[in-house]
């Protein structure tokens, strides 16, 4: 059958208020960039008008202005799940103008096949190559397009010609079964393919296909500060420690790495670190790093679910996309996340933390316990199953005025019972086999800025004198933050005041 063209204005007008709608893509990469800022238009419109629209936002993870910052500033999302890093997104669910519901990005595309969340009404996928039968090679990215293809209603595809070169033989497409016909995810190593090249959708669905030529839009992370460097330096060489010891397999373990600069200084880190060999990794993103490490011979293959390049990267990328077919899959988020395959695999989990206390709990998400700031996204997909989990922050934030190391965290994401190892620029502390006390003890002594050591060893004192396996003084636990809230600096803490 034939699949007409139509604009981007023309697609926008198949969405109606309160619909389903899912995006490809994963981060930045691979999602819609003229169809959703079509849509952002109408809905303003609308408003205008005083005529309702909003839609509820389903996407493999955080998107990019074209879709999470047009529709936010246009006030055109009702429900949004499962992850958001955008500043106009953020500040729209955390005044309640939308409903935000954070959840593990590997658990989205079962919850839609079950019907959790109603109807996918419209999806909305980007395709570099595609054939008249519904044939479609995607781009950089596939977050729960398989799984969008195979559910929504209708299906509107978004061309894009900005990717000058193909894309053919990079992607896994998979959707496994559901209980109870279930069977294990068969990947045993990082570069096993399951699944198909390309996706395949029924012709009879598609509206119609949109010509784009946008870029990702992604900038450039800045080279390593110091703080980023020294963190980065502390894990590559705990990592080495654990080979020296014969704590890790001597071949070493696949690498999983969150997103953002300090990851990128870790991973910067391991190719530096002589001890640590050519590493392979399973992870949900890659980032301009992992290219480097490629060229250079310290990573030799990556799963993942996106290429989160610079737009500088990508166009290197594509210019030498033959060096790298060999060495890169792209699998949907449901499978790049999926806790059998890490748990398989004996991943390296590394990701980032806003704060943690000296027990191990972790809060990646909110800002004092309140303040949304992206969501838990995949992080807790690998930390509960990894080999070692390691979570890293600075030790302090705004020039000493946040500790990130806290008596009690704000708000629990990982618990001490998924967190093993915790680092900042000031050292590794290792909690394994460690009571909670001993964990106190070693995240005091080897995690703590010194401007906040004193206060710490204060409140674990403090908090001993009640008692009990894990020591809390309820009354003191949350003081540098309500001293931050009152004052702007968690340093005038004075723990003496609750030493009644």
């Amino acid at each position: 059958m034939s699949i007409p063209f139509i604009t981007a204005e023309e697609a926008a007008s198949y969405i109606k208020n309160g619909d389903n709608v899912g995006f490809s893509g994963f981060t930045a990469s691979g999602t819609p960039k003229v169809v959703t800022v079509a849509l952002a238009k109408r809905a303003k419109e609308l408003h205008e008008k005083g005529e309702p629209f909003k839609i509820n936002l389903f996407t493999g993870a955080s998107t990019n202005d074209h879709v999470d910052g047009e529709l936010a500033r246009a006030d055109a999302i009702g429900i949004r799940t499962p992850y958001q890093s955008h500043p106009d997104s953020r500040k729209l669910s955390n005044k309640g103008g939308m409903h935000y519901f954070d959840t593990h990005l590997s658990h989205v595309s079962q919850d839609l096949r079950y019907g959790f969340y109603g109807d996918i009404d419209v999806a909305v996928i980007e395709a570099t190559e595609m054939s008249p039968s519904g044939e479609v090679i995607l781009g950089a990215g596939l977050g729960m397009a398989p799984t969008l293809a195979q559910i929504a209603k209708k299906v509107i595809i978004e061309y894009s010609s900005y990717y000058h070169t193909s894309f053919r033989g990079f992607h896994d497409n998979y959707v496994p079964l559901d209980p109870p016909h279930r069977r294990e995810i068969p990947i045993y190593k990082p570069s096993d393919r399951i699944g198909s090249t390309v996706l395949k959708i029924d012709p009879a669905k598609i509206i119609g296909v949109v010509p784009s030529n946008a870029s990702e839009s992604i900038k450039p992370f800045t080279a390593p500060d110091e703080i980023s460097q020294r963190i980065g330096d502390n894990i590559s060489h705990f990592l080495g420690e654990q080979l020296r010891t014969g704590k890790m397999p001597k071949e070493f373990l696949p690498i999983q790495s969150g997103v953002g600069n300090v990851a990128n200084a870790v991973l910067y880190g391991l190719g530096e670190n002589p001890e640590i060999p050519q590493f392979e990794m399973y992870t949900e993103v890659i980032q301009d790093a992992v290219m480097h490490l490629m060229e250079e011979g310290h990573c030799k293959f990556a799963s993942t679910c996106a290429l989160t390049f610079s737009d500088e990267a990508m166009l290197h990328f594509m210019d030498n996309i033959d060096f790298f077919r060999d060495k890169i899959l792209m699998r949907p988020g449901e499978i790049s996340n999926h806790p059998e395959v890490v748990r398989r695999l004996g991943l390296i989990a590394m990701n980032t933390a806003l704060e943690a206390d000296i027990y191990g709990n972790v809060n990646s998400t909110h800002v004092l316990g309140t303040k949304m700031m992206n969501g838990i996204g995949g992080s807790a997909d690998f930390s509960r199953n990894a080999y070692l989990s390691i979570f890293s922050c600075p030790s302090i934030q705004k020039g000493g005025k946040i500790s990130a190391i806290v008596p009690m965290v704000s708000h629990v994401d990982h618990s001490e019972h998924s967190v093993k190892v915790i680092a900042t620029e000031q050292g590794v502390a290792d909690l394994r086999g460690k009571d909670p006390i001993q964990r106190a003890e070693c995240i005091i002594e080897n995690c703590v800025h010194p401007m906040y050591k004193e206060l710490m060893w204060d409140y674990l004192k403090l908090a001993q004198k009640g008692g009990g396996h894990l020591p809390h003084n309820l009354k003191a636990a949350f003081a540098l933050h309500e001293t931050f809230m009152e004052t702007g600096d968690m340093s005038q803490t004075d723990f003496a005041r609750y030493d009644a």
